[in-house]
């Protein structure tokens, strides 16, 4: 099964200019920090800047900011604007219905993937883009705002 990391490194791009208190950050140096290209971050600020996490500032000096203070983001508004599908997905063509177990088997997980779901949202929902940037300063041994890598 494929996974995706768009929500990990959403959430590093956002500590990352979380951390630097208002100070554009270019893709360039957000990639250099991720270890991806560019343009990938440039598609993930896209994605974050259509859901209104982030802004950018256009000219010398510009790049990307942080469109709202970061306590205001949470982990969960993250996770919906980068990420395309459910946590849990059913069976792409569907399961069998000829089949005693086919037919009964979406019903059956259904509320207990619904149940892990509503956990997985309500601790998302509790976590903000601070409390990710104040620990990564707390492991970092630094205080925010920081310059850089």
């Amino acid at each position: 099964m494929a996974t995706s990391t768009r929500f990990v490194l959403a959430i590093h791009v956002l500590a990352s200019l979380a951390i630097t208190d208002g100070k554009p950050m270019r893709s360039e140096d957000l990639a250099f920090s991720v270890q991806t290209n560019a343009t990938f971050i440039r598609s993930l600020l896209s994605r974050l800047q259509e859901a209104g996490l982030t802004t950018s500032q256009l000219g010398t000096g510009g790049g990307a900011l942080l469109a709202k203070p970061s306590a205001k983001i949470r982990l969960l508004d993250v996770y919906r604007a980068v990420e395309d599908r459910e946590v849990f997905a059913y069976h792409r063509q569907g399961p069998n219905e000829s089949c005693v177990v086919g037919k009964n088997i979406q019903q059956a997980i259904r509320p207990s993937l619904d149940q892990a779901t509503q956990a997985l949202e309500r601790k998302l929902g509790g976590v903000t883009i601070a409390d990710i940037a104040q620990e990564v300063a707390r492991l970092g041994k630094f205080t925010i705002p920081w310059s850089g890598c």
